[in-house]
Order: C-alpha cells, then structure tokens, then sequence
C-alpha cells in the first residue's frame, strides 16, 4: 500500500526541491508518472521511462508528438474556477487501464504543480481507494513541488465525498485566505518563522 510522510518541508526545503524536480518526471505509481512541460517533450526522457500515453492538462501546451506515445490533452487553465473535476473519472479509468496492458502514463501541464498533480490525486482516490489527505500526502512524497490551487482543492473534497462519503481534507480560514488544513500546520509554521 501506498503510505508517505506526514511531515511539513520548510521554506528551503520546498526550494531546492523545485530545483530538483521541475524538470523531470516523477514515478507516483508503476504505471503513473507526473511531469512539467518541458520534461513531457524530453524524448530521451520519455523512452527512459517507457510512456506510451501522455495527458496534457493545459491549455497553453501544444502536445509534442512522438513516434509510438497515445497522447490526450484535456485543456484546463491553472485557475481556482476551471472545472478540473469533470475530467477526473474518465482520466483515471484512462490511467488504470492504460496500466493494465502493461503501459505507462505520463501526466503533465505547465509545471507539474497544481493542474497534474490534481488528476493524478484523483487517480489515486478512485483505483487505489486511497483518502484525499494520503493521496495528496503520497503525491507530494514523490513529487515535493506540488501545489493544487484551492479551486481544485474544492474539487478534490467533493470527489472524495462522492466516491467515500466522507471528507479527511476541509478547507479553513487563515491569514492566507481560504486553503485546505493539511497546509494551516506549515503556513503557522512559516508566519512565525
């Protein structure tokens, strides 16, 4: 099963691991990895990883075709209002099945930070029957850079009520605005620090 920890990175901590992972791809499952832009038109990189699907979620991301690669591109803009969750259960039946057959899926946008890392949380919630809190806790494991909006936060909430009729993740007031309280611990932590 998939676990991951709990702990909040600091501010430093959180940079270097931009640095370190923005421009490659990040393995979240044996069939599942998440990338930047740049690092989904790597070729060298995509046949490093053996993809055979990409799921562009952008809108501003033509798809860069390669020989052999299925790709979909779902164009969602990188904002609080843009329904991302209408795409959720038919990417992660994609994902699954692409799985299925033995092949690999890589899922990007622009920087590999909200709009990706968003859909494969939802990946994660529906076949790996995994909560919100550990989904998002295992994808940050693997790739420490990502950061939903609160837009798709929201998204997220709901889809985990709809598929388990409870919620591990609430949305709270801080001086920061509205944000989910698995970050009220590290946005304390970063007011006082």
């Amino acid at each position: 099963s998939l676990t991951a920890p709990s702990s909040f990175e600091s501010y430093a901590s959180v940079r270097t691991a931009l640095h370190l992972h923005r421009h490659r791809l990040s393995r979240i499952t044996p069939c599942l990895y998440l990338s930047d832009g740049m690092a989904a038109g790597n070729a060298q990189l995509l046949a490093a990883n053996r993809i055979t699907t990409i799921i562009n979620v952008s809108l501003e991301l033509a798809n860069m075709f390669h020989p052999g690669i299925d790709y979909l591109r779902i164009p969602v803009a990188d904002t609080p209002t843009a329904r991302i969750s209408a795409c959720f259960n038919s990417v992660a039946d994609l994902i699954r099945s692409v799985g299925e057959r033995g092949g690999r899926t890589l899922v990007h946008c622009a920087a590999g930070v909200s709009r990706s890392a968003t859909v494969c949380i939802a990946y994660l919630m529906k076949h790996h029957a995994m909560s919100l809190a550990s989904a998002h806790a295992w994808v940050r494991s693997c790739r420490p850079i990502i950061r939903p909006n609160n837009g798709f936060w929201r998204q997220l909430i709901h889809y985990e009520y709809l598929l388990f009729g409870i919620n591990t993740v609430h949305m709270v007031h801080s001086p920061f605005g509205m944000i989910p309280d698995i970050y009220e611990r590290e946005n304390i932590s970063m007011v006082h620090s």
